[in-house]
């Protein structure tokens, strides 16, 4: 059964008929406007639509079912781990303890929740090979910056104030340079070596006094492991620096690789990508950072401590002097940290080393089924996630990376990551994940090989895509600089968008 009428339907506005959706709440008292205050009334009654509750019931299901979502089907895009998650985690979110939990409710009441955090904090330190972790960030992102903040606090405790500057390898996810420069420093470019790691002659020519820290993503946006990180972190140490790792990739070394003790000093995990809840969509997620033992004083406060009792509280002000302060409102994204905990621990340390197993073996396999019908640019044992171009296919026949992602919609599947990494040309960055079946991996490789066939024998069709989709092509760059996100009523000559 599918919606009745257009997939694309008017607007509630559009749909209105006055009086159509009154009537059934209570009158107001005879002297209610008479309460408010006449500077606060408005002088003309709000423009709400007026329509029967099963018309707007019917517009937001319909509205729902032109969503493409990670339960209704695969979405391979690259660095970002959009994986299908677990109903039971949902479930223990939902649970009225947590969910229900005031965010001042004193510690006496919220004993159960507090555990759980101090029992997550020590499960993703255990992961990461980092002496303790903070729960506070908001995301990733928020949690690149926290980490940096502490990087820089450390500095300055030591009268370093001359290390302004840090080094971000040119495939590094975008918000890297951005949390340096947010953060005071200035960012120093090193480019990729031609086997797609960092530059390793670049990156000691940058290095020096004024280094305070270095960002690498391990593995890189390009999928593949950093594999002289050794040489690179003891370098980073013996110039005095920090070292940052960008945990966002972390869904590729579970249970093979601990960054802590590989010597990185300071990390953030995107528990909303690796550990649970659905990646992206403008919703809540959590970016915990771990930190080696001399980064620990200048964690965010408040953290959860444990009593000689067996009982939680929340750190008290000024407990903990040089940190570096509260970066998010109470102790973070709750309903987030606790799909994490569930995942976590029906998985295991074993399920977990699985995890990884799995997404880099769905990795690689896509990998060798495109190799023939697209450029690999590196063709070499990636983790997670890799890189296939559409360079020489726009060479033959015009037919560019943004066509193809278009044409994949009319087959039924989410495009893929396009145009990124940047060093790339015509790139598609894939990443599978661990939770698609064989079934769904080999669909997804026949619609890619059929597209590049297509490209070949009719350019035209792919050129032209969406074929299927509730809209067509949409002018993109118009839409992301001119944002227009508010209804209103056609006039004059105006006419509907084109379809």
């Amino acid at each position: 059964m599918g919606v009745v009428g257009e997939r694309l339907q008017p607007t509630l506005f559009e749909r209105s008929h006055p009086g159509r959706g009154g009537g059934k709440i209570p009158h107001p008292p005879a002297d209610a406007l008479a309460r408010i205050p006449e500077a606060a009334r408005r002088a003309t009654p709000p423009a709400l639509p007026e329509l029967n509750e099963p018309e707007v019931v019917r517009h937001y299901v319909n509205l729902s079912q032109l969503n493409y979502a990670v339960d209704t089907g695969f979405y391979p895009l690259g660095s970002c781990t959009m994986k299908y998650n677990p109903k039971i985690d949902e479930w223990a979110a939902r649970l009225p303890g947590f969910a229900g939990l005031h965010p001042m409710a004193p510690d006496a009441v919220a004993q159960g929740t507090l555990e759980l955090l101090f029992e997550l904090e020590a499960i993703l330190a255990e992961i990461s090979g980092m002496d303790a972790v903070t729960l506070q960030p908001a995301a990733g992102a928020h949690g690149e910056l926290t980490g940096i903040l502490m990087v820089r606090a450390y500095h300055r405790d030591r009268g370093d104030t001359e290390r302004t500057e840090v080094l971000v390898p040119d495939s590094s996810h975008g918000t890297n340079p951005a949390t340096a420069t947010m953060a005071g420093f200035r960012t120093i470019t090193i480019p990729s070596a031609a086997d797609g790691g960092v530059d390793v002659d670049a990156f000691r020519a940058a290095l020096g006094p004024r280094t305070a820290a270095i960002m690498i993503t391990n593995p890189s946006t390009l999928g593949l492991f950093e594999s002289r990180i050794g040489e690179l972190l003891e370098a980073t140490h013996v110039a005095g620096a920090l070292a940052y790792m960008d945990g966002a990739n972390l869904n590729a070394i579970l249970g093979r690789f601990r960054p802590g003790q590989a010597g990185f000093d300071v990390m953030h995990i995107n528990t909303h990508k690796t550990f649970s809840t659905p990646h992206g969509g403008g919703g809540p997620g959590a970016g915990p950072v771990g930190v080696r033992a001399h980064l620990v004083p200048y964690l965010p406060s408040p953290r959860v401590v444990r009593e000689d009792d067996g009982t939680f509280r929340l750190e008290r002000d000024g407990e903990r002097p040089a940190s570096i302060g509260r970066v998010r409102s109470f102790t973070g994204s709750i309903g987030v940290l606790v799909r994490a905990y569930a995942y976590l621990r029906a998985h295991g340390a074993s399920g977990l080393a699985e995890v990884s197993d799995d997404a880099v073996l769905a990795a690689n396999y896509l990998r060798a089924r495109l190799r023939d019908a697209y450029r690999i640019p590196f063709d070499r044992a990636c983790k997670h996630e890799f890189v296939a171009s559409a360079s020489e296919i726009r060479q033959r026949t015009g037919v560019r990376t943004l066509d193809i992602a278009k044409r994949l919609i009319d087959k039924g599947f989410h495009p893929p990551t396009i145009y990124f990494p940047l060093t790339v040309e015509e790139g598609m960055l894939i990443e599978p994940t661990e939770t698609e079946s064989l079934e769904t991996l080999d669909a997804f490789a026949d619609a890619l090989i059929e597209i590049a066939g297509e490209a070949a024998s009719d350019p035209a069709v792919v050129t032209s895509a969406p074929h299927e989709a509730p809209v067509r092509r949409l002018d993109e760059a118009t839409a992301a600089r001119q944002p227009n996100l508010r209804w209103r009523g056609m006039t004059g000559a105006q006419t509907p968008c084109p379809d």
